[in-house]
């Protein structure tokens, strides 16, 4: 994917500027001392992993040499996702004044969208009579179909009539706007409505799958509206739901 490209390519430049060498010459030596640097600096698993698949992915796919570096770094434990409740969502839109930018936050949580999504939307991609729109080449390069809102329509309708198949469904000044654009609306929205919790676009896609788990909806149903490609990623959000909201009592009752 582009993120994919951009992060081996950030990746591998700092670490070529690290061993100040020519690419050729750099041995599993200065790999490891590289590395070591990074765990110097407190760098997560994670990240070191991002570091060394980046290296691997050039010595064998650009110079067509084996790499033989068996190096494995643990990730950091997975922590439960914040979300934010049916009331925490509402009081988060009334605090949004422009149209716009308050039709695109309920866009996300309705449909349960990436914030990366949200702004590649094109005015063709919504099937608005039928209740639907498509993501087109979202996460995994993978198109999927997503629910519209009875209470979005009306608006979506009004935008889309200004707009041409190919325009984006909200534009900025070189083309579709930017997530950062977006995260600034949410993090000045819940200053306003005074929620004590970190939140982020990501926040509102969260809060739209524990909501239809807290509904009752089967989690299948959720993965597909999600494009999760595995069913494990959906569970979370079961995990995250009240049990008296999936149903389950305890074997003492």
């Amino acid at each position: 994917s582009i993120r994919t490209i951009e992060t081996y390519c950030k990746c591998f430049d700092l670490f070529i500027k690290y061993c100040r060498k020519d690419a050729r010459k750099i041995n599993k030596n200065d790999i490891k001392c590289f590395l070591d640097y990074l765990i110097s600096r407190k760098s997560a698993g994670s990240t070191l992993n991002v570091y060394l698949n980046s290296i691997k992915f050039f010595y064998e796919q650009v110079l067509n040499k084996k790499l033989t570096l068996k190096i494995k770094f643990s990730k950091r434990p997975k922590q439960m996702p914040v979300f934010l409740t049916k009331e925490e969502v509402l009081k988060l839109i009334d605090n949004i004044e422009n149209k716009k930018h308050k039709l695109m936050i309920r866009l996300i949580y309705s449909a349960g969208l990436r914030v990366s999504e949200l702004v590649h939307l094109k005015a063709k991609d919504l099937e608005i009579d039928k209740n639907y729109g498509w993501v087109r080449k979202g996460k995994g390069n993978k198109d999927r179909m997503f629910i519209i809102a009875e209470a979005v329509k009306n608006d979506l309708t009004g935008l889309t009539k200004e707009k041409e198949n190919e325009d984006y469904l909200f534009e900025g000044r070189n083309g579709h706007l930017t997530p950062r654009s977006i995260q600034e609306i949410i993090k000045k929205a819940n200053k306003k409505a005074g929620i004590k919790k970190r939140i982020h676009p990501h926040t509102l896609r969260h809060s739209f799958a524990t909501h239809l788990i807290e509904k009752g909806y089967g989690v299948s149903s959720v993965q597909s509206l999600l494009g999760h490609s595995s069913l494990d990623t959906t569970m979370v959000y079961v995990h995250m739901t009240a049990p008296k909201m999936i149903n389950v009592k305890s074997p003492l009752d």
